[in-house]
C-alpha cells in the first residue's frame, strides 16, 4: 500500500536514494523506462542486500513502446536496465490507440510468468472500457494522479466496481499539500507532518501511495505513518478538498 515513487530521481542518484528507501522500510519500489534511472533503481534494489523476491517492483511501458512487438521489447529492456528476470508491476503509462496490441503482449508476459501484475496508468474509466472490449485479462491497477484537490471519486468508484486496484502517483502535489490550511490543522492534531497526514489519507481510503523524496529525512518521515489512523470525519473533511486541480497533464489532452 505505501511504495517508494522515483520520478524525476536522476540515474547517478536513484541507486543511493532507493537503498535508503529499502533500508527505512519500503519494498515498494515504482519506476518507469522514461525516468531514465530503471538502471540505478536495479543497482539500489540489489546494493540493499534485500532479496528480490521481498522486493514489489513496478515499471511502465513508455508511450514510444506501445505496440505488440515493441512492448515486449521494452519490458525485456527494463528487465536488462533493473536486473531482474521479472517484473512485480507492469503499467500501461498512459492511454494510447495501440492499446489493444500492447495489453495483449502484457497478457502473454503475465501468463508466461514474467509480469506478476499488469495494469494501466492514467486511464479515465472510457480509456478502460475500451481496452476492456479486446482485453482477456482485467487491468489490476490503475495508477492515477489522486490528491486532496483531485479525488477523482466517479473513477475512484468505478475502479472499486471493477474490483481494480488505485494507486495514487504525485500523493503531495509536489510539495503544494502544505499550502492547505486544513491540513496544516491536522498536521498539528496528530503530530504528524502534512506529508505523513495525505500519506495516511490515501492509505485509509484504500488507495496505493506511492511518495517520493530524495531527502533522508523526508524519506524515513514518509513511511513512519502505521502507528495513527485518520478519523472518518478528517478523511470526509479531507475529500471536501476536492477541486478537480490537476498538477499534472489531463490523460485526455496529453501531448504525446
Amino acid at each position: 500500500m505505501l511504495g517508494f515513487g522515483t520520478f524525476k530521481i536522476p540515474d547517478d542518484q536513484a541507486a543511493e536514494v532507493v537503498k535508503n528507501a529499502i533500508i527505512g522500510g519500503y519494498r515498494h519500489i515504482d519506476t518507469a523506462a522514461v525516468y531514465r534511472n530503471e538502471i540505478g533503481v536495479g543497482k539500489g534494489i540489489k546494493d540493499s542486500h534485500v532479496a528480490r523476491e521481498d522486493i514489489f517492483l513496478t515499471t511502465k511501458c513508455w508511450n514510444d513502446d506501445q505496440g505488440y512487438q515493441s512492448a515486449l521489447e521494452a519490458f525485456e529492456k527494463s528487465c536488462q536496465r533493473l536486473q531482474t528476470n521479472y517484473i512485480d508491476l507492469y503499467l500501461i503509462h498512459w492511454p494510447k490507440p495501440l492499446n489493444s496490441s500492447t495489453w495483449k503482449a502484457f497478457e502473454e508476459l503475465y501468463q508466461q510468468g514474467r509480469i506478476r501484475a499488469i495494469g494501466v496508468s492514467n486511464f479515465h474509466q472510457h480509456h478502460f472500457e475500451e481496452l476492456m472490449k479486446t482485453a482477456i485479462i482485467k487491468p489490476m491497477v490503475n495508477q492515477i494522479e489522486y490528491t486532496p484537490r483531485l479525488t477523482q471519486k466517479p473513477l475512484k468508484t468505478y475502479l472499486e466496481s471493477e474490483g481494480v486496484a488505485m494507486e495514487s502517483w504525485s500523493p503531495l502535489m509536489r510539495g503544494k499539500i502544505s499550502e492547505i490550511e486544513l491540513l496544516k490543522n491536522l498536521s498539528a492534531k496528530y503530530g504528524k507532518t502534512v506529508a505523513q497526514i495525505v500519506i495516511r489519507w490515501n492509505i485509509d481510503t484504500d488507495v496505493i501511495v506511492i511518495p517520493k523524496s530524495v531527502t533522508l529525512q523526508r524519506i524515513k518521515e514518509n513511511f513512519d505513518i502505521f502507528d495513527f489512523h485518520l478519523s472518518q470525519d478528517d478523511i470526509e473533511a479531507i475529500n471536501l478538498l476536492n477541486k478537480n486541480l490537476r498538477t499534472g497533464p489531463d490523460p485526455d489532452n496529453f501531448d504525446f
